[in-house]
Order: structure tokens, then C-alpha cells, then sequence
């Protein structure tokens, strides 16, 4: 239920897309290592790709705040779903189409490179295009989820239903498209991952014949890198902890894990698994009337992997998800027995 690879992730795969929030920085400010990290993962050879569902900010913005970090970037090295959004509306209606844009200066930018005219509510177009943006404002939603009802073309950026913010976690785009789908009753061809668009968008924008997808969320990281069958590792500096890894259904596990991006840079061994018990590292796990008991003495890379296997499996036999209770939780690089 996880892969293994004998060489580095960074010299098995030659495209690292990596999402932002949660694996490079959380709330803005870097991830512990993340440059040294990723420096190491382009000196290797693979291409660096910076994908983020935020449709609000150009790709120039995203690679300046990525820079201010310590992180190399460039502008050509970020790819956004308002950018997917745009090509989908591109290969559609063409270049000089006129859209309903509902968004910010990220999305206008996006359809304007492409050639594409964005418009306001009122005029005539032959699409609604939506993303996030703070200052939408609520008249302009109900015109558009009236066109919508009327039958106007509709392309989103994302569904994420939740934002980070410096005030706690926020309403995300994807309410608002759940609010215009609820109304009119239709809804949008989406972009943004879990969907393929954005992946492919990447693709073809930084190149690479073998993409690995680096993320933190389960249900939009990872699912969409199952979705367009790419390989994908999770690391663990999100939103996922160990109520999420040990719940998630098939279409949502990783082929890798990772406590951090320190993962790119080393080979990674799958637990063995015999008998019910899932042995890596010197950890043993194993479910117990219900329960996720772990075992042994180790690295927490070695735990993580052999935690998940073993919960998976209980998963997959018994359609439950393993009690947890009590487990402890080893910190990043830690070395040591189970207690």
C-alpha cells in the first residue's frame, strides 16, 4: 500500500510539483529546511514545479514570496489554477472570448495572458469564469448565479473549502461554488486539484515525462495525483496527522511518506507485511481487538510508514477505522522506543 524506490525520489522522478501552503510554508512563513530541501532536489537534476489552488495571486507575486523565503523561484517555475482555468476556457472558446470574471487580480491576469477578455456581470460573454477573491462582492455573485441558472458557461478554479488566514482557517472558494451550484443547480468544470487541469497544466508548462506530486492534503494533493495516475508523496507538515492517514480510503493514500520534504532526497522502503503485522525500521504495527499497537525502536519515518500500512489494512478488511487512542506520535527525526 506504499511504493518503494531504491534511488532518491529526486533521481527517480524528473518533475517535482510541489503545492504550497502546508509543504513549503504554513501561514506564509518557510517550512523548517524546506530551501536546503528543495535546493538539494534541483541540484539533483528533477525540475521544481509550484502548484497552489489560490487563484488570487499572479505567478510573479507567489515566486516573490517564495524567494523572500530563501526558496529559488521563478515565475515560470509557479502554476495556478486560475492559469488552468484559463487554458480550459482557451481550448473551448478561444482566443479574444469574452468571460465573466469573478475573482482577482490572479485570475484576470490569467485569462488576459491566454488572450482571453475578462468582463463584468452584466455583459456579454460566453462563459463565467470564479475564484477566489476577497473582494468579490455579493451583487456580483447573484447576477452570476442567475446567468449560470440561465444556462452561461461556467469554469471554477478550485472547490477548496476552507483558506488558511493569519486569523484562523477561513471560507474557501468552494463555497461559493457551492453556493452558485445550490442556486442555479449546475456545476462547474473545476480546475483546480483534485481535478486534472492544474496537473496538466503543469506538465505541460515545466515539462518532465515523470511527475511526482508533493502535498499534504489527502483529498485534493494526493487524490488528484491518483486521478491522473502520477505517483505522489504526502508529508506530514499540513493538515494531515494521524486521524487522517489512518482513515483515508484507497482513492486518497500516497505512494510515499514523508514526515517532511527531507523525503525527497532519500530511497524509500515500503513496510513488509506478514501476518497481519507491518515491520519496518525496527517498529512493528499491528491492529489488537480494534486497536493500533506499535512496537520496537526507530526513526519516525520508519513509524509513519509502518503505522499507516498496518491501519490501512484494517481498513480495507474490516471497513473500520482503527482506534488510535493512546498512541504516541514520535516528533520529526526522532529515534527511539515506543512508549
Amino acid at each position: 500500500m506504499l511504493g518503494s524506490s531504491h534511488q532518491p525520489l529526486d533521481q527517480a522522478f524528473d518533475l517535482v510539483m510541489l503545492d504550497l501552503d502546508g509543504v513549503v510554508y504554513i501561514d506564509g512563513d518557510a517550512v523548517p529546511g524546506a530551501s536546503s530541501h528543495l535546493e538539494r532536489t534541483r541540484a539533483s537534476g528533477a525540475r521544481l514545479a509550484f502548484i497552489t489552488n489560490n487563484a488570487s495571486r499572479t505567478p510573479d507575486t507567489v515566486a516573490a514570496h517564495l524567494r523572500s523565503l530563501g526558496v529559488e523561484a521563478a515565475p515560470e517555475d509557479v502554476v495556478t489554477s486560475a492559469q488552468a482555468a484559463s487554458r480550459v476556457l482557451l481550448e473551448r472558446h478561444g482566443t479574444g472570448a469574452a468571460v465573466v470574471l469573478l475573482g482577482a487580480d490572479g485570475l484576470r491576469a490569467a485569462l488576459e495572458s491566454d488572450g482571453l477578455v475578462p468582463v463584468g456581470v452584466e455583459d456579454d460573454a460566453v462563459a463565467l469564469v470564479t475564484g477566489y477573491g476577497p473582494d468579490v462582492l455579493w451583487r456580483d455573485v447573484m447576477r452570476a448565479a442567475v446567468r449560470v441558472r440561465e444556462g452561461l458557461p461556467w469554469v471554477a478554479s478550485n472547490t477548496d473549502l476552507s483558506i488558511p488566514t493569519a486569523y484562523g482557517v477561513a471560507p474557501g472558494h468552494g463555497v461559493l461554488v457551492d453556493t452558485i451550484r445550490r442556486f442555479a443547480g449546475v456545476g462547474p468544470v473545476v480546475a483546480g486539484k483534485p481535478e486534472r487541469p492544474l496537473l496538466d497544466e503543469t506538465v505541460r508548462r515545466v515539462g518532465g515525462t515523470r511527475p511526482l506530486m508533493v502535498g499534504d492534503r489527502l483529498d485534493t494533493d494526493i487524490e488528484g495525483a491518483r486521478r491522473i495516475g502520477i505517483d505522489s508523496l504526502l508529508v506530514l507538515t499540513g493538515v494531515t496527522g494521524l486521524a487522517e492517514l489512518v482513515s483515508a480510503p484507497a482513492p486518497l493514500r500516497p505512494t510515499y511518506l514523508g514526515t517532511d520534504l527531507g523525503a525527497l532526497g532519500t530511497p524509500h522502503e515500503a513496510p513488509r507485511v506478514a501476518d497481519g503485522v507491518a515491520s519496518l525500521g525496527g517498529w512493528t504495527a499491528s491492529a489488537e481487538e480494534g486497536r493500533l499497537v506499535v512496537r520496537g525502536d526507530g526513526d519516525a519515518e520508519s513509524w509513519w510508514r509502518a503505522v499507516a500500512v498496518a491501519a490501512w489494512a484494517h481498513l480495507d478488511t474490516t471497513g473500520v477505522v482503527i482506534d488510535t487512542a493512546g498512541l504516541a506520535v514520535p516528533s520529526p527525526g526522532a529515534v527511539g522506543p515506543q512508549r
